[in-house]
């Protein structure tokens, strides 16, 4: 029954009202800090830990386990925002009879979204990491109360999940730090904050550890060689043609590699024999390689990027040969070949970098040799073409179309059309591609 304002009791009234909006209030700072704490960056809390900051050292211990984290914020939320609609409904009903109910339903629904979830989750997650500094003193205090009740939910929920067969690890689907980093700068390069040459390095550095000596190496067949039982003179010729300081050296046959020779060891030995007693330029026909030559470095074809990289800094090497399980030779691989996959091509004054050849024709197509690495066809044109059945792009034509395809054949996979416009012997030496998007 409607009371009158005679007999209505407005001390209690208005003590009821004051709980209501400490009870707001409470909400309030559950909703704010569940998000601060969630959305915060730990590695940015982790900076300013470093930097003395005791309410990040504080949020970090807080966030430690999210699961009793959110399992404490909730229910402290949930408590204060049942007592405030109880009160309410109360409140109202004293006020306005059995209407009361709804007005309090009314009331209540704007005042908690308003007031006790949007307004401060905004706030929260404009701010993340100086809200969580500030609140995780007090969450700790509460999570402390709230454990024994929180442990006895997560218990019952679980038991309840898994007669469902529903998998309950919270770890099972949470990602690793690598994951999370190539995500944040996949995500910044779409909204513009990262440039893609920035991507690309950031990106090619992460990807050291996924990626194997045999995607990059230099194959045998471009390899140039040295037959040790050349005469001196024709070894010194290639070696002064040969824009690379490094050059391996066989016997007999390209397989047997017995050393490697440095084109400055090669000077100091001539300049030995041209110099010392007797000397003179038909000195270097007594020139004898294998006394100046390197050990031959081998490694497994299945070596990673980052391993190879720690082992060439390690051994104060830059030049390996790679072979495959039969000992055979496959290629060769230089620690510069491993920092272009960060930086890019790396060229000196003795390098002739070709013509640029990934520039689109009108109807967007693209011209280009069959032994490029898909990896770089997706660095220069953003495109995501798979690179886990092959290397090159005239491999992944080869893998798809399951044959060696003759020139003029068109394929369209992976939403691309490919045609073959160019082929040496089994070789794809040129191809021409266009996104069909």
């Amino acid at each position: 029954m409607e009371q009158t304002l005679d007999t209505i009791n407005w001390g209690a009234t208005w003590g009821t009202a004051g709980a209501i909006v400490f009870l707001l209030v409470l909400s309030a700072f559950f909703s704010g800090s569940e998000t601060a704490l969630t959305a915060a960056s730990r590695a940015k809390l982790r900076s300013k830990a470093d930097k003395g900051d005791k309410g990040a050292t504080r949020a970090l211990a807080v966030t430690e386990d999210n699961e009793r984290l959110i399992g404490s914020v909730l229910l402290g939320n949930n408590i204060v925002n049942i007592l405030a609609a109880s009160l309410a409904t109360a409140l109202f009903t004293t006020l306005f009879g059995e209407g009361g109910v709804a007005i309090a339903t009314l009331v209540m629904t704007a005042l908690v979204l308003v007031f006790a979830e949007v307004l401060p989750k905004t706030y929260a997650i404009t701010n993340p990491e100086s809200a969580a500094s500030r609140v995780a003193p007090a969450i700790a205090v509460v999570i402390r109360v709230f454990s024994p009740v929180v442990y006895g939910v997560r218990a019952l929920v679980r038991g309840v999940l898994r007669l469902f067969g529903v998998d309950t690890d919270p770890d099972s689907n949470i990602m690793s730090a690598h994951e999370e980093i190539v995500g944040a700068i996949t995500l910044g390069h779409t909204e513009g904050g990262v440039e893609k040459e920035d991507r690309d390095r950031l990106l090619g550095a992460l990807d050291l550890s996924d990626r194997f000596v045999e995607e990059i190496m230099l194959h045998r067949s471009n390899i140039e060689l040295l037959d040790v039982n050349a005469p001196p003179a024709a070894i010194l010729d290639q070696c002064l043609a040969s824009r690379h300081t490094r050059l391996p050296l066989y016997r007999d046959e390209p397989e047997n590699i017995i050393g490697v020779l440095h084109s400055k060891d090669l000077l100091r030995a001539i300049d030995t024999l041209v110099r010392g007693d007797g000397g003179g330029i038909e000195a270097v026909d007594k020139l004898d390689v294998t006394e100046v030559m390197m050990e031959p470095y081998f490694i497994p074809e299945t070596t990673t990027l980052d391993e190879q990289m720690r082992q060439f800094l390690t051994r104060n090497t830059h030049f390996a040969l790679v072979v495959d399980e039969y000992g055979a030779l496959q290629g060769l691989i230089t620690l510069e070949d491993i920092l272009e996959e960060i930086v890019g091509e790396i060229t000196d004054e003795f390098d002739h970098p070709e013509e640029d050849t990934l520039r689109p024709e009108a109807d967007g197509t693209y011209v280009i040799d069959g032994a490029m690495t898909i990896r770089d066809l997706n660095r220069a044109t953003d495109w995501r073409l798979p690179d886990d059945e092959a290397n090159t792009v005239a491999g992944l034509v080869i893998h798809e179309a399951q044959t060696i395809p003759t020139v003029g054949q068109v394929f369209s996979f992976h939403g691309f059309r490919f045609e073959v416009t160019e082929r040496a012997a089994n070789r794809i030496t040129k191809l021409r591609i266009r996104s069909l998007a």
